[in-house]
């Protein structure tokens, strides 16, 4: 692939197969997984430039055939401890104004994503992870979005989101105080899935990773992007919202597997159709 050749003129294995500024991506075909691993240790500080890089990649992965999970990670003992500082000096107030689309990746793709946190998930790193749709934090994990430290306040999503999952007063802590917050106190709020020691990070994402495989894609498909859409729709409407994905699967030829393993007490094997 030549460099001046967009994901559009390209498949994404071709895509994926090239090196990436401050990040890593790792295809595992037998295990249908795909790891994004953020590689700028210590701290993998996240440029400006990678975000848009980050987007079209989980658009690639997306795309891949034989990818149905997706984690992301980082090298050494911290997630990540934000955005280059300067970056934002030094950008227009165009690609600025795409920050939110691009750290929104991880929420659009239809596919299930994992945030594997350990050490410093600061700025960015924190709102990369909550867009995602599982966070599994090490005890050593370190939550927070301290843009008022530089004047500033969360710019792709951050309290946005933190709101949503753990309202008004403890976002305002984190917002406007610029507090951390660790992984346990994390979980205790409810925006983590699981809480772990630092050793077991490793093991219980791909624990999950060979969990979420078990199911059938279409129906993963459905749910992420039913929960997604419904999060702001009245209670009567996610309520029809729901009854209609319903319907839809009840026709799947994958609804019909389940029900048969089911009575036939043995596995199902879900192909997504």
């Amino acid at each position: 692939m030549t460099r001046g050749k967009t994901m559009n003129q390209t498949t994404p294995e071709q895509f994926l197969d090239k090196e990436f500024d401050g990040f890593t991506v790792e295809v595992d075909t037998s295990r249908e997984r795909a790891d994004i691993i953020l590689g700028r240790p210590p701290y993998n500080v996240i440029a400006m430039s990678q975000r848009e890089t980050l987007r079209q990649v989980f658009e690639a992965l997306d795309a891949h055939p034989d990818v149905r999970v997706i984690v992301l990670r980082a090298q050494g003992e911290h997630f990540s401890s934000g955005g280059d500082i300067k970056g934002f000096l030094e950008a227009s107030p165009e690609h600025v104004s795409k920050l939110a689309w691009n750290v929104a990746a991880p929420e659009r793709c239809s596919k299930p994503v994992i945030a594997a946190n350990r050490g410093y998930t600061f700025g960015v790193g924190l709102e990369l992870s909550l867009a995602c749709d599982f966070r599994i934090a090490s005890e050593t994990a370190r939550y927070a979005l301290p843009e008022q430290n530089l004047g500033q306040i969360p710019g792709s999503g951050g309290s946005a989101r933190l709101q949503k999952m753990i309202g008004i007063a403890r976002t305002k802590h984190m917002v406007m105080r610029a507090k951390r917050v660790s992984g346990q106190q994390a979980y205790d709020w409810g925006f983590v899935t699981e809480c772990v020691p630092d050793a077991e990070l490793e093991s219980t994402v791909d624990a999950l990773v060979d969990e979420l495989r078990r199911f059938s894609p279409l129906a993963q498909r459905t749910a992420k992007k039913l929960i997604n859409d419904n999060e702001d729709a009245p209670l009567k409407v996610a309520i029809e919202m729901e009854g209609h994905c319903y319907s839809r699967l009840r026709s799947s030829a994958d609804f019909r597997e389940g029900v048969e393993a089911f009575h036939g007490k043995r596995p199902a094997i879900f192909r997504g159709e």
